[in-house]
C-alpha cells in the first residue's frame, strides 16, 4: 500500500474490530477521518480490497474483515437477535465472532444470537446471552430450537404435534406459541450451548 490514509484506515479496522468485537461501519471510518462523503471512504476501501488487504460484504454495514492472517476473525459470527419473549423482527446483521474453539460443533455449521426477553429464563439463559445454534430445518421433539414464525424469530422448546407446533417457554409466566399454519413456520437450528459475560 503507497497510500499512507488507506494504510491508515486498514490500521483504524483492525483496531476498532479488535477493541469492540466487531468491525466499524463506513460512517464511523468517516467520523474517525473526518471523511465527509462516504463515497470517500469507499475509495478507500475498495483500494484495500484491490489489493487483497480487506475483504467486504455489501449487503451488512459491518461487513469489512481484514485479510491480514494476524487479524482474520475465527469462530462463530453473531449475525444478530433473538426474542426470548415475544417474537421480533428477525434481522441478519453482522455483530463479530465468538471464538469457542469448536466448544459446540464445527464453527462452519453454527451461528450466534444475542437473547432479547426473559421466556428462556428458567432454562437459565437470561437477556443478552449469546445462544450459539447449530444450522438445521428440522428438530427432535423437545429440543431447543431458534424458529422463524413470519418473519419473527423466537428461541423456544420445540413441540410438534399432529395439526400444530407448540413453541414452549421456560417461564411460567408465559404461554406457549402455537402455530397451526406450519407454511408460516420453520426452524433455523438447534441451540447447541450459551454463552454468557460475567458482569460486576
Amino acid at each position: 500500500m503507497r497510500n499512507d490514509r488507506t494504510r491508515e484506515i486498514l490500521s483504524f479496522i483492525e483496531r476498532f474490530a479488535r477493541e469492540k468485537g466487531y468491525p466499524p461501519t463506513i460512517r464511523e471510518i468517516g467520523k474517525a477521518f473526518q471523511i465527509a462523503s462516504t463515497n470517500g471512504v469507499r475509495y478507500h476501501l475498495h483500494r484495500l480490497q484491490k489489493s487483497g488487504h480487506l475483504r467486504r460484504s455489501e449487503k451488512i454495514s459491518r461487513g469489512i474483515e481484514s485479510m491480514r492472517p494476524a487479524m482474520r476473525a475465527a469462530g462463530i459470527p453473531i449475525l444478530g437477535r433473538v426474542a426470548a419473549g415475544e417474537p421480533i423482527l428477525a434481522e441478519t446483521s453482522y455483530e463479530g465472532h465468538l471464538q469457542p474453539d469448536r466448544l459446540f460443533g464445527e464453527p462452519d455449521e453454527l451461528f450466534a444470537l444475542r437473547v432479547r426477553g426473559d421466556s428462556m429464563i428458567e432454562a437459565g439463559i437470561h437477556e443478552d446471552d449469546f445462544v450459539v445454534v447449530r444450522h438445521q430445518d428440522t428438530a427432535s421433539p423437545g429440543e431447543m430450537v431458534v424458529a422463524l414464525i413470519d418473519d419473527e424469530a423466537t428461541v423456544k422448546y420445540y413441540r410438534p404435534g399432529s395439526d400444530k407446533v407448540e413453541l414452549v417457554p421456560a417461564n411460567s409466566k408465559y404461554q406457549p406459541i402455537v402455530v397451526r399454519d406450519r407454511s408460516e413456520f420453520r426452524i433455523l437450528g438447534v441451540v447447541r450451548g450459551l454463552v454468557r459475560s460475567v458482569r460486576n
